[in-house]
């Protein structure tokens, strides 16, 4: 019998190791039109490429980026920008 301890662990982080793959993810966060959701991404596509250097970037504390994009968080405005800036990304606006 196999125990859940036993299986091996996903973490998406490790397999959004090219723009194209973070850049597809966030694209469908976005349709999901969920603000937690959107949080919950930036932080997966942060650890892949590293909360440490994007808090510095972002002029957040690491501690502070961890928890503003925590699943069901809901980050300032402020925040989101500075981060995806961070990231070298942008929201871009366009007709529905």
């Amino acid at each position: 019998m196999v125990k859940v301890a036993d299986l091996p662990t996903f973490d998406l982080a490790e397999i959004l190791d090219s723009e194209a793959a973070i850049g597809e993810y966030l694209n469908l966060v976005l349709e999901e039109d969920d603000s937690a959701e959107l949080a919950h991404a930036l932080g997966v596509i942060a650890r892949a490429r590293g909360m440490t250097q994007i808090s510095q970037e972002a002029g957040i504390s690491r501690e502070a980026l961890y928890k503003a994009l925590r699943s069901n968080a809901s980050p300032r405005f402020d925040t989101i920008s500075k981060v995806l800036h961070a990231l070298g990304l942008k929201l871009t606006i366009v007709r529905a």
